[in-house]
């Protein structure tokens, strides 16, 4: 058969061919330690959200809903994003998505055209890349990698990667892969060079809740001048433990919606109704159980960063989300490779993520897990 070009021009994801890799080798009996994928391990999604899911369906909602969302939960959207400092944003700028990269795909093939430039901050989640590609966009990347990935000294950079032909700038803090905080001045900086350029933001906020010692993520779209120019992307698959409900949002400017309406309803036609019923539970009463799965990964975020200094490794501390960045061999994806088939610890080469030189750890998992996986590598001399 001949292909369309739009496949030829993307790569399968990294993340999960390594999880495939992995579960291959555990059906043949070997123990993987898998730090691949951004799954919620040993966190189930909270009882009382699985409930409100039974009882959506035992009411009857297991049919099709408003293309954009259920009424209740886009209420319950805005009034997040309200507490956040999004005023902008009312019902009508709320399409729901099954899942937060349907969300990022509608978005990129509303706004993409043949050549339309992407700004990227590098490291950045390997899904990108590919949405641009399949948008027929072209990609400028910034590296972070020196500045052990904080934005605010990259700006020069950045300002250097935006021009006049830039559509689109993708922000995500906290950050996939590297755990990222970006600070207000790093914000406010960006938000400088996308109004100089006419360039509209994406705010991947979908790691928003799960930060540490005290670090709040800053919404960009509230900063005077983003509110027009930005889309605010979310979810409910990390904050929550929903990975596999498929569940997430954006919202934008009511044109951008009406135009993506069109993708959206031509594609996935809505999310799934009972699971959207669950999905206010998440946001209306979770606010507990949230802050125990938060804790807890900081406390595994702690004890990786001090596991790996006591084998000679610095790690850049990880302000948000569930991962760590390694610095490991110039090779990182045959380091990648060895580590999975002689420690049988999987992990993400960082040349997926556009930082070759690196490896990313996803730190959702038990501190036996962790603790493990790193004695694996430092016995194998990986470390």
């Amino acid at each position: 058969m001949d292909f369309a070009a739009r496949v030829d021009r993307i790569e399968p994801s990294a993340t999960v061919a390594i999880s495939n890799k992995a579960s291959e080798l555990e059906a043949e009996g070997v123990d993987v330690v898998d730090l691949s994928v951004g799954d919620i391990v040993d966190f189930d999604t909270p009882e009382n959200v699985k409930e409100a899911a039974t009882e959506a369906m035992d009411a009857g909602h297991t049919g099709y809903t408003p293309s954009n969302g259920i009424p209740a939960l886009k209420d319950a959207i805005v009034d997040k994003l309200h507490g956040d400092g999004l005023s902008q944003y009312g019902t009508e700028n709320i399409v729901v998505t099954p899942g937060g990269k349907q969300g990022l795909f509608e978005v990129f093939q509303t706004l993409i055209d043949d050549g339309d430039e992407v700004a990227l901050v590098d490291p950045a989640w390997v899904s990108y890349e590919a949405m641009v590609k399949l948008s027929d966009g072209s990609l400028n990347r910034v590296d972070t990698a020196q500045y052990d990935f904080q934005l605010e000294p990259a700006l020069d950079d950045l300002a250097e990667a935006v021009s006049d032909d830039t559509e689109i700038l993708v922000v995500n803090s906290p950050g996939n892969p590297h755990g990222a905080v970006y600070s207000d001045e790093a914000l406010e900086g960006v938000r400088d060079i996308a109004v100089e350029h006419d360039v509209t933001v994406i705010s991947d906020e979908i790691y928003k809740e799960i930060t540490y010692d005290g670090v709040e993520a800053t919404s960009i779209g509230t900063l005077e001048g983003m509110e027009d120019r930005t889309i605010t992307l979310n979810g409910f698959s990390k904050a929550y433990a929903m990975t596999g409900w498929r569940l997430g949002y954006y919202a934008a400017p009511e044109s951008v919606v009406d135009q993506a309406g069109k993708i959206h309803g031509h594609s996935v036609t809505c999310a799934v109704n009972f699971v959207q019923h669950a999905g206010v539970e998440a946001l209306e009463n979770t606010d507990e159980a949230v802050e125990e799965m938060r804790s807890a990964f900081e406390d595994r975020r702690d004890m990786l960063v001090d596991l790996f200094a006591e084998h000679g490794k610095d790690v850049p501390t990880p302000d948000g989300a569930f991962y760590l960045m390694l610095p490991v061999a110039d090779d990182d994806v045959a380091w990648a490779e060895e580590a999975i088939e002689t420690a049988h610890v999987a992990t993400v080469p960082g040349s997926a993520f556009g930082t070759p030189g690196w490896v990313r750890l996803a730190y959702a998992n038990s501190e036996d897990r962790l603790r493990e996986g790193v004695e694996r590598l430092a016995e194998h001399d990986l470390l």
